[in-house]
């Protein structure tokens, strides 16, 4: 078991290494992506098949171990496959990572820290799993959370694997659909901010507030009795 563990770590700060070392990094930036966007389109339609699984596989990646650059392939999928097509790719990839992301930061950390902190983590642990669905789909819907440290800080809980898998492709998938309907108007876009607008997050963060009416009724039912 530590040995497997000790791999896991080991393959995830290599892939670190090799995505900063070989300059990936600098690849997945809003004006490489508008640069070569023909080259893509052109890739793609000739190769329609293997640039899907491409994509898929290194958006998966990417969320799996959180290096950046997820908003630009976001735009990717939305300018190459279409608002529609492209937010159910990008839905998928990102759900299948952040399902991984969870199982390895449950199976590397979540035991030593129960041994460690089980009187002070049994409450929080039985809070946010009988709400897991309202607390999990407002971290999701309100855009100024972490995606890492949610995928992270949930796998350290004993909420299931179902559940968050499910939340997070609901939760997740408004915000995919802006982006990739963003994607669509590359020529136009001259930073993230321009989509990402106060006024997008302000609805974003409401629609979150309303995940949390349920949690919030149980307490004040619990309360009464």
């Amino acid at each position: 078991m530590k040995y497997t563990k000790l791999l896991i770590i080991i393959a995830i700060v290599g892939l670190f290494v090799v995505f900063y070392k070989l300059g990936f990094n600098k690849y997945l930036s809003l004006e490489v992506l508008q640069a070569n966007k023909e080259a893509l389109n052109t890739f793609y339609h000739e190769h329609q098949l293997v640039f899907t699984g491409a994509f898929m596989l290194i958006y998966i990646i990417s969320a799996a171990i959180s290096l950046p650059g997820a908003t630009v392939l976001t735009l990717t999928g939305g300018f190459i496959f279409g608002p529609l097509l492209g937010s159910g790719i990008v839905i998928v990839s990102a759900t299948i990572g952040a399902s991984l992301a969870f199982l390895v930061a449950r199976f590397i950390l979540r035991n030593t820290l129960e041994k460690k902190y089980a009187h002070n983590l049994k409450k929080f642990n039985d809070g946010i799993t009988k709400n897991a669905w309202s607390y999990l789909l407002f971290l999701r819907l309100v855009p100024l959370f972490p995606f890492f440290l949610i995928n992270i800080v949930m796998g350290l809980t004993r909420v299931p694997l179902r559940v968050f898998t499910l939340v997070s492709l609901v939760g997740m998938y408004p915000g995919t659909f802006v982006y990739t309907l963003a994607g669509g108007q590359l020529a136009v876009i001259h930073s993230v901010k321009d989509i990402a607008s106060p006024r997008l997050i302000g609805a974003f963060t409401l629609l979150g507030c309303f995940a949390l009416i349920p949690s919030i009724y149980k307490k004040f039912k619990g309360a009464k009795k």
